[in-house]
């Protein structure tokens, strides 16, 4: 369809505004004013049993299972720096913040998720600055041993170049 004006544009996007299925609609929200379903003769187990994040839901087993990531991020604080993965360790600092933000964000929000993917970004940022600290160190060690090869080199060529009676050497060149 060309639009050979703006009247016709305007009424165009209003016509897409109407019809985007985005949109949300005019006036108040239906609001209830029902009491939560939790009474206070429910017992610590059955308010537990019944939430939303409850022990039946995948609210609660998500975070749970979770924590073995965390745990075997710890039990690597025992290995060698040069053993570990700087991708995978990037990867479980990455999860880590992003999913505690998007804990606080969804409905039901989820406290637990959000505390075990906390410290899955404390382990990752531990292992990250473990490795990049070594890679750091290697590259210094390596960067200070050329140059004492180097160093060397230079000494044993001067040492090889120089005769040992420079005067007959000069006299045998002349002639």
């Amino acid at each position: 369809m060309v639009l050979r004006s703006p009247i016709r544009l305007s009424q165009f996007s209003r016509q897409l505004a109407r019809a985007s299925p985005f949109r949300r609609p005019i006036g108040p929200r239906f609001q209830t004013t029902e009491a939560t379903p939790t009474t206070p003769n429910q017992s610590t187990f059955q308010r537990l049993w019944n939430s939303p994040v409850g022990v039946k839901t995948v609210h609660f087993w998500a975070p749970v299972m979770k924590w073995a990531l965390v745990l075997a991020g710890v039990s690597d604080f025992y290995r060698p720096a040069e053993k570990l993965s700087l991708t995978q360790n990037l990867a479980l600092t990455a999860t880590g913040a992003i999913w505690t933000r998007w804990c606080f964000i969804i409905k039901p929000r989820n406290i637990l998720l959000a505390a075990v993917n906390f410290f899955l970004g404390c382990v990752g940022v531990v292992q990250v600055s473990r490795i990049l600290m070594w890679q750091r160190q290697v590259k210094q060690e390596t960067a200070s041993g050329l140059v004492q090869q180097d160093v060397e080199d230079v000494v044993k060529t001067v040492k090889e170049g120089v005769p040992e009676n420079p005067e007959a050497a000069a006299k045998s060149a002349i002639q």
